[in-house]
């Protein structure tokens, strides 16, 4: 039987033709801002004000993956 679980969940999302958003990746924890403007855009790990990767703990991925 095949995993129908989304590795990603976007968490957060703003703008139409420019957005932005904040992707989960639900295996890891680690968040994404991902962009986009026209036809371009950016993939990167979101990064704290330290520098350090944004990273979800697994007790609030497991609740977000609850409230779909």
């Amino acid at each position: 039987m095949a995993n129908t679980e989304k590795r990603f969940k976007r968490i957060f999302s703003q703008g139409r033709i420019s957005s932005i958003e904040i992707l989960l990746d639900t295996k890891t924890g680690v968040n994404y801002l991902f962009t986009t403007s026209g036809n371009a855009g950016g993939l990167t790990p979101l990064l704290d004000e330290k520098g350090q990767t944004v990273i979800t703990p697994q007790q609030e991925i497991e609740y977000l993956l609850r409230e779909r």
